[in-house]
């Protein structure tokens, strides 16, 4: 099956949300909590990539090729308002885990236990502060790094990840962010 078409979609809705993202963060809109204009785009790319998951399945490497596929991850992590789209998405990415970038579930994963207030598996996601978020296991920390292509960390960046049991006063440093989370399901 001849999928270009989905492929050169997926690549135009994750350029124009990364040129909008631009656009806004040069213009400093995007400090202060989610944006209208990027949340109309997040919801916007999500459905369409429901379609596309309706008509192909997941946009698996094989499918939609590198780009392709890459835009397809970048939509799933950008929708970041829609909780059960997001997990749907994991759990397809595990079932297709042999024609996927390892980095993008490994992103995904973390990412969505960021949003839950949970302890990620393999560090790629930051508190507001720009330091790792907590970690389920530092001591094996490099080695999940290491199984999906992420680059080790050093000891001293090992060190300065907070603990799991940190996590509710991170969350209390942002009030807002934490409303929203409660507000679209999250927690």
């Amino acid at each position: 099956m001849d999928n270009f078409l989905f492929e050169k979609e997926l690549i135009e809705l994750a350029d124009k949300d990364m040129t909008v993202r631009e656009e806004l963060l040069a213009a400093g809109k995007l400090s202060g909590g989610y944006h209208p204009e990027m949340e109309k785009i997040h919801k916007a790319n999500a459905q369409r990539l429901r379609e596309i998951i309706a008509e192909i399945g997941f946009p698996t490497l094989s499918k939609v090729g590198e780009k392709g596929s890459n835009a397809a991850w970048l939509i799933i992590q950008h929708a970041i308002g829609e909780p059960g789209f997001m997990k749907e998405c994991y759990t397809m990415m595990e079932e297709n885990s042999s024609d996927i970038n390892p980095i993008h579930r490994a992103y995904l994963y973390d990412r969505i236990q960021f949003f839950q207030s949970m302890p990620q598996k393999y560090g790629t996601q930051l508190t507001g502060e720009g330091i790792i978020y907590p970690v389920e296991n530092k001591e094996n920390l490099n080695k999940e790094r290491e199984k999906v292509s992420l680059p080790v960390l050093s000891k001293a960046e090992i060190d300065k990840i907070p603990e799991p049991e940190d996590i509710p006063e991170i969350d209390d440093k942002n009030v807002e962010y934490t409303a929203w989370r409660k507000k679209v399901g999250w927690i």
